[in-house]
């Protein structure tokens, strides 16, 4: 589906110097500039002109580069989508999506760039499918603090309904979907269960708060050695028998496993590419 992988999206401040410069250095797959929650009020028109000049810069290598905006009904959206249209970005990121009609009034004020969701309402999970398939949209990010805000949830598992609502939409469009942010960002043990969690569900990668998670978050997202292994093995049986269903492991290989043995290969010789 994806010709590159997402498995860690980690947010930068677009307002801090510092972070932009030391977001060029580190093994993530996507950098979220963030334009909203990250800067305050009276930094957002600065922040623009400091983020504007870091992406003009480059040095941010094959990462892909989103910009999270701030809303178009708040009163720094208008003039954020102006600026980011001219930023040499991949994407901008579009907080609090409710409708198509949100994705219709930024398409017409950034004509030629990747739309991406943040999916974080409860009305934006009801219109998920219908949002998916807007003509401009790329990808989703799932956000979790404030969806589990608006819905009074002091649970993840109150999130699921949700979540997977997300991935299936995102998947059906055949588009990007990560999950949201670990708070704790000092409980690695947790991060690694919840990054368990969300690859099982299917999401592409997860977005992160920290560069201390980014380890955790690209050894769950990307193909394990023993994965690799296994899916060579199908291959290879697969193709030596010319097809039909073989076994493997003691288990039944048909068709279907090596989509995904073939999609799994692939998706390391991706990742090892980014990472050269």
């Amino acid at each position: 589906m994806h010709d590159r992988p997402y498995r860690s999206a980690l947010y930068i401040p677009g307002s801090k110097e510092r972070a932009l410069e030391k977001a060029r250095g580190l093994p993530v797959d996507v950098i979220l500039f963030d334009l909203e929650d990250a800067v305050a009020p009276a930094d957002k028109e600065a922040a623009r002109a400091t983020l504007a000049a870091a992406l003009g810069a480059a040095g941010y290598g094959p990462r892909l580069k989103v910009v999270r905006m701030n809303g178009l009904d708040t009163p720094w959206g208008a003039e954020d989508a102006a600026a980011i249209a001219q930023m040499d970005c991949d994407a901008v990121l579009l907080p609090k999506v409710n409708s198509t009609a949100d994705l219709d009034a930024l398409a017409a004020l950034i004509p030629d760039l990747p739309i991406w969701a943040m999916m974080e309402t409860p009305q934006g999970i009801m219109n998920a499918q219908s949002i998916a398939t807007h003509p401009r949209m790329a990808g989703f990010v799932l956000g979790t603090n404030d969806l589990a805000k608006d819905l009074n949830s002091r649970s993840r598992a109150a999130l699921m309904a949700a979540l997977q609502m997300s991935v299936l939409a995102a998947k059906a469009a055949g588009i990007v979907v990560l999950d949201g942010v670990y708070n704790a960002f000092k409980d690695d043990d947790g991060l690694a269960i919840e990054c368990a969690e969300g690859r099982d569900m299917g999401f592409d990668g997860k977005t992160l708060i920290h560069p201390a998670q980014v380890a955790i978050c690209n050894a769950a997202f990307g193909p394990s050695a023993e994965e690799l292994a296994l899916a060579t093995r199908q291959i290879e049986a697969f193709e030596a028998a010319g097809g039909g269903v073989v076994v493997v492991d003691g288990k039944i290989v048909e068709n279907l496993h090596i989509v995904t043995a073939k999609a799994t290969l692939a998706k390391a010789a991706a990742i090892a590419a980014l990472e050269a």
